[in-house]
């Protein structure tokens, strides 16, 4: 063995025994807890978990799709080159930038029903009771939704600003010369041009979504009567319950979603 060969074993040995300790390690043995069938007896006769997966898909298609289709409009205004719009996107990105508990936490606070600013503001114009905003299953879904996109949006905006600036000028240019409107230029430059980064990204940004614990737990806890639980949250649903064994296999029923979206996105990837 080289001495090339001897220090890279040294460096690459902390990776692996960090990887073993915190990624095989805790997979194996949460796949070891769900191993028992009774367990997914037990959660498919359990309503809130076909309550969850139906709030996880809702959460995806809704969700994902308006994100992304705002984010595809709201890339085509940053990329213009005025000074003032530049410094709007600063503002734009601060909701990405900022930390996810204190955000989360801040906006229940403002939708509290006795204290919160946004009933305040409708008690003092209308001088009647606003509704209770987190007690209403519809309406509290609705709001994590709201919340995961004005979170994320920025960082998919900057995604497809940066495919935007890849397309050459020159194309656009010459559309402009043969008379071609903006919407001829987005059909034919733009998102040909665009389309395998904007499927890539709703893949990628399904994946991380399908994760995403802060939106829902922080901002309703699952409730009212764990009405809004996701599959991201239903874990800790069981384990408050001392029901571990439920907790590992709803994460493990996760999966049937999540690695046909990691085929697709790798395979579109390898294009």
């Amino acid at each position: 063995m080289s001495s090339w060969q001897f220090w890279g074993l040294v460096l690459v040995i902390p990776y692996l025994l960090i990887f073993l300790a915190f990624v095989i390690y805790p997979v194996g043995y949460g796949l070891w807890l769900a191993r028992h069938p009774h367990s997914y007896v037990k959660l498919f006769e359990d309503p809130i978990f076909l309550r969850s997966v139906i709030n996880t898909l809702v959460f995806l298609i809704v969700g994902i799709n308006i994100k992304m289709l705002i984010a595809l409009g709201l890339s085509g205004f940053f990329v213009q080159t005025r000074s003032w719009i530049k410094w709007l996107s600063v503002l734009f990105i601060l909701p990405w930038a900022m930390p996810s508990i204190p955000t989360i936490l801040s906006v229940r606070f403002m939708l509290n029903p006795e204290w919160g600013l946004i009933n305040s503001l409708i008690f003092r114009l209308t001088g009647a009771d606003g509704p209770n905003w987190l007690n209403d299953p519809t309406l509290a879904l609705t709001f994590a939704i709201l919340m995961h996109i004005w979170k994320s949006l920025p960082f998919w905006t900057l995604i497809l600003i940066a495919g935007r600036l890849a397309i050459p000028a020159e194309q656009y240019e010459a559309a402009s010369v043969d008379g071609a409107s903006n919407w001829q230029k987005f059909r034919f430059i733009t998102w040909p041009s665009m389309r395998t980064l904007y499927l890539t990204s709703t893949i990628l940004s399904m994946i991380w979504t399908l994760g995403d614990f802060n939106s829902v737990y922080l901002l309703t806890g699952g409730g009212p009567a764990d009405l809004t639980q996701v599959l991201a949250t239903l874990g800790i649903r069981y384990l408050r319950l001392d029901q571990v064994d439920l907790s590992m296999a709803s994460i493990v029923v996760a999966m049937p979603l999540v690695l046909p979206l990691i085929y697709f996105m790798m395979k579109r990837l390898s294009k």
